[in-house]
């Protein structure tokens, strides 16, 4: 279906506004993949955040251009799925995690603001940790401390308990 230049001037306001917020993008060849494989790498995007759109390359540069990620105008290179996400791991894991069961998906290029990274690159940011998961060992790490002051604090009181109940059973062994 051919887009006329209204549609495309949507499509590419919709990318560019996609583009300002974001942290990553993701380029991945899907040459040989069917509708229906495509239609579920859909689904995974969209449950993990991640704007997945299948653009003509054309439009794509227009949308990059005077974004962080206008370097990736040169890779912009055959049927390419574009998977742009605020979460910069998300759309790597993703994208990353579906190439492996589908060879017929291929990932090109990455993209993070004003850094261009290979395919190799983009599988090592998809071995990261996400943002929860960082979080939570964030969380984790602060309430470390936090929690073994507690542990000494209340250590004490329960030395001295077990300490006269220790003089305590001394005292009836001596008495008995």
């Amino acid at each position: 279906m051919s887009l006329n230049l209204e549609s495309k001037k949507e499509v590419v306001a919709e990318i560019s506004a996609r583009l300002a917020n974001a942290q990553a993008v993701v380029l991945a060849e899907y040459r040989g993949l069917p509708v229906e494989k495509i239609t579920q790498l859909r689904a995974r995007a969209r449950a993990s955040g991640v704007y997945l759109r299948v653009l003509k390359n054309t439009l794509a540069r227009r949308a990059v251009k005077g974004t962080p990620f206008e370097k990736l105008s040169d890779l912009m290179v055959g049927p390419l799925a574009y998977g742009i996400s605020v979460d910069p791991v998300a759309a790597a894991k993703v994208l990353h995690a579906y190439a492996k069961e589908n060879d017929k998906l291929v990932i090109k290029a990455g993209a993070m603001p004003n850094q261009v990274m290979s395919a190799k690159e983009v599988g090592s940011l998809a071995m990261l940790p996400g943002r929860e998961e960082l979080l939570a060992m964030l969380l984790g790490t602060m309430q470390a401390p936090v929690s073994k002051f507690v542990q000494t604090l209340n250590e004490i009181p329960g030395k001295f308990v077990r300490a006269l109940a220790a003089v305590r059973d001394q005292k009836e062994k001596l008495a008995a």
